[in-house]
């Protein structure tokens, strides 16, 4: 007889205790950007232990499981690096002790976003205790780096691995709502030059902190007026850091420039977001250098792989067979109707679809107000649910792929 719908969810609950366990022990891992190894061998040993087909790391130290052999590989996603703590002041409890309480799993990562990738590993197997494979091939991915530049592990998957599925499931916080896009986002820089002398004569100089002060003005007014999108929201901008650079306490400063974080909604291009600050009036006058930022920090591996600081926005159209498939999905396992929605951050997802053109569709565990703030918690019955949907997703979607296939 085949396993049911509620066969997945009897299945998925049975291994709650298996998911938090899991969850907790990579909480404990810190796992910064760049200093993932440690989580990943715990991963490795992870799936592993509940009988995925093949797991490796590749060179960029991305860790990478399979179940099923079939033809049409699924690949669903989940960054394992973290962003650091902050202040421990406000925290209320040690960030990588892992604690838990009858409701929640606590601890940095914990949302956002390891428990993405807790919930996949016991999807893994509940589609093998249940024999859900079919002609497909579900790839799972521990992805690094994402916090520092997201997307950059796709690129390298995709371009030097090529590994290109048919569609991507982000497991980033969705609260077990459907996530169907989000804004892009850019690091742009914007520079200016002055002259520096004695600070006792500042008339001898031309100050670029003060040829700066307009065009911060002038980008705060900018912001009020970026494109909006009905669905995606309106595009944004802020100012998130300021150098400058002088010869002492005692001197007009010479150099001054700002990072500008700019996020993106549907129609906006890295190239009207540059343009848009270079016709402001006073980065002509001052005549500011405006470019973008490039990444190029090795993975904890040693290994390379420079990007421009550019993730370009991506939207699943409603009517998308993919997000078909995860409504209905949903519905099967828990007998109600989605909330269908869009992240207010950004993904993975802006190089796979965004750069590649390869559908995305989010769910996971957690809440996205939990991402990089103090007290981070994940609730355990999202884990469990999530670990449902992850098992059932695949093999209806290929029921729906084979029914268009026979219209």
């Amino acid at each position: 007889m085949h396993p049911t719908f509620a066969d997945i969810r009897k299945r998925a609950e049975f291994y709650r205790k298996d998911i938090v366990a899991f969850l907790r022990e990579m909480i404990r891992i810190p796992s910064e950007s760049a200093q993932e190894k440690d989580v990943v061998l715990c991963i490795k040993k992870e799936m592993e232990k509940v009988g995925f087909d093949e797991v490796k790391i590749d060179a960029m130290g991305n860790i990478l499981g399979t179940i099923g052999h079939g033809k049409h590989l699924i690949a669903m996603d989940a960054h394992i690096d973290t962003v650091g703590i902050g202040d421990i002041k406000n925290w209320t409890f040690d960030p990588y002790l892992g604690k838990e309480d009858d409701t929640c799993v606590y601890g940095r990562g914990g949302s956002d976003q390891e428990g993405g990738m807790a919930a996949m590993v016991y999807a893994g197997k509940i589609i093998k205790d249940l024999h859900l494979e079919g002609d497909y091939t579900l790839l799972v991915t521990g992805t690094v780096q994402e916090e520092d530049c997201d997307g950059l592990c796709w690129q390298y998957l995709i371009e030097q691995e090529h590994i290109k599925p048919e569609f991507v499931v982000i497991t980033e916080p969705t609260a077990c709502r459907v996530y169907r896009g989000h804004r892009g986002r850019m690091e742009i820089r914007v520079a200016v030059s002055g002259i520096s002398c004695h600070g006792s004569a500042p008339e001898r100089g031309d100050n670029a902190i003060f040829k700066m002060a307009p065009i911060l003005l002038e980008l705060q007014e900018l912001h009020k007026h970026l494109k909006n999108d009905p669905f995606l929201g309106k595009g944004s901008l802020t100012v998130s850091e300021i150098f400058f650079s002088s010869p002492s306490r005692c001197a007009v400063a010479d150099g001054c420039a700002v990072s500008v974080d700019r996020r993106l909604t549907a129609g906006e291009t890295y190239e009207s977001a540059l343009e848009e600050i270079r016709a402001l009036s006073s980065v002509k006058q001052a005549k500011a250098v405006v470019t973008m930022y490039d990444y190029d920090r090795p993975s904890y591996t040693g290994l390379r792989y420079p990007t421009q600081c550019y993730f370009p926005t991506w939207v699943l159209p409603e009517d998308h067979p993919v997000l078909q498939a995860a409504v209905k999905t949903y519905e099967k396992l828990f007998e109600t109707k989605p909330v269908v929605d869009k992240w207010t951050f950004s993904t993975n997802a802006v190089t796979i679809m965004g750069r590649h053109k390869i559908p995305c569709v989010g769910f996971g565990p957690g809440r996205e107000e939990e991402a990089h703030a103090p007290n981070e918690k994940t609730y355990k019955d999202e884990l469990v649910k999530a670990a449902a949907f992850y098992a059932a997703l695949p093999e209806l979607y290929m029921d729906g792929r084979q029914g268009r296939k026979e219209e």
